[in-house]
């Protein structure tokens, strides 16, 4: 097992905020807000992996509703967010499934969740599409983000 020195903890410390505070840019859609919280924990996997991609999702969900006034989500989006970061960070071959897994897991979640938190199976399916489409936005920019960062690291 690898250690984690001081450089990787400063840099998800790092990786979370800016997580965190992209999370407060709401984009108007038809279902709702979309924010970019789900683009930090993308980049994050794809950049540092599963390992890094948990903590941040973790960590980045968990504040993001404590900030936002959610107390009652904060454990479900640290489950959520974290399985989603873990699977997005999976490589190689197993790169395609990992990003499926990340998708099902932070859906799905937020689906139980909805339905343990006591709001109804109405409200549950409700959620499914606005949870998909800001995943989905958010696996989009955080990776055309980790190609641009690649490309300048290169130089």
């Amino acid at each position: 097992m690898r250690r984690t020195n001081t450089r990787d903890i400063a840099l998800m410390a790092v990786l979370t905020a800016l997580s965190v505070v992209l999370a407060y840019i709401h984009i108007p859609t038809p279902t709702g807000y979309l924010t970019l919280l789900d683009a930090g924990i993308y980049f994050t996997a794809f950049y540092l992996g599963s390992r890094a991609g948990a903590v941040v999702g973790g960590l980045s969900g968990f504040l993001i509703d404590l900030l936002l006034g959610y107390p009652q989500y904060m454990i479900h989006s640290l489950i959520a967010h974290g399985a989603q970061g873990y699977f997005a960070g999976w490589s190689g071959k197993k790169r395609p499934l990992g990003l499926i897994l990340a998708s099902v897991s932070m859906v799905g979640w937020y689906f139980i969740a909805a339905l343990l938190l006591g709001y109804g199976l109405g409200a549950a399916l409700a959620g499914i599409l606005g949870n998909l489409l800001q995943n989905c936005f958010g696996m989009l920019v955080g990776y055309l983000i980790y190609l641009a960062y690649s490309r300048i690291e290169k130089r």
